[in-house]
């Protein structure tokens, strides 16, 4: 009977063990979700395009909330994309940036969701390459170590332009921190509220 007791304990626990191993690589995916879509937010904004038509100003809105000519538009045109960031500029525009086999394209819309332009250089931007986080320059984690003491780095990303993005966390609140290619500080970035939404084909 003792035998059979330690044997159910000890299946409990590694049952528990697994459990907090799958929350804790859930968590981890989360987190570079998060890169993804700040580093396709930061590509929408300061595209050339979203500069001359919408001025660079640009609200982040839950791509659900986007009119059936745009998804319709992008499932008719991207089949199988998702979408990573979607805004809207005060004109009422509207800017989404979708990711099809692993290319990023940004799409700008007018108010009425009828397409207008693609935009130039989002595609640079916005795909990011991950990169070991113990490979990440000094001056970066010493910046996060004397900025942010509390929070840990969970994931980290770059982009063609050698720009990196790091995801930081300190077990409860995310941040999303962007720096250049030698490990500067540039900003924090907006932490997206909503995931990437896949689109069904129509």
């Amino acid at each position: 009977m003792k035998k059979l007791m330690f044997l159910m304990t000890a299946f409990i626990g590694v049952m528990l063990a697994s459990c907090s191993k799958q929350e804790d690589l859930t968590a981890s995916d989360d987190n570079y979700s998060a890169l993804e879509v700040s580093a396709a937010r930061t590509a929408a904004v300061t595209d050339t395009v979203t500069k001359q038509k919408c001025k660079g100003n640009i609200t982040s809105i839950d791509p659900a909330a986007l009119p059936t000519t745009i998804t319709t538009y992008i499932s008719t045109n991207y089949a199988g994309a998702s979408i990573k960031f979607a805004g809207k500029d005060a004109q009422g525009q509207y800017v989404v940036g979708v990711s099809l086999n692993n290319v990023e394209t940004g799409l700008l819309f007018d108010a009425n969701g009828v397409f207008v332009k693609t935009l130039q250089h989002y595609a640079k931007k916005a795909k990011l390459t991950e990169v070991d986080i113990t490979t990440l320059p000094a001056t970066l984690t010493s910046y996060i170590t004397t900025n942010y003491a509390s929070y840990t780095v969970k994931r980290a990303g770059k982009d063609a332009d050698g720009n990196i993005y790091v995801a930081i966390s300190d077990g409860t609140n995310r941040k999303v921190l962007l720096f250049d290619a030698t490990g500067a500080f540039k900003q924090a970035l907006e932490t997206p509220l909503h995931k990437i939404v896949k689109l069904k084909k129509h």
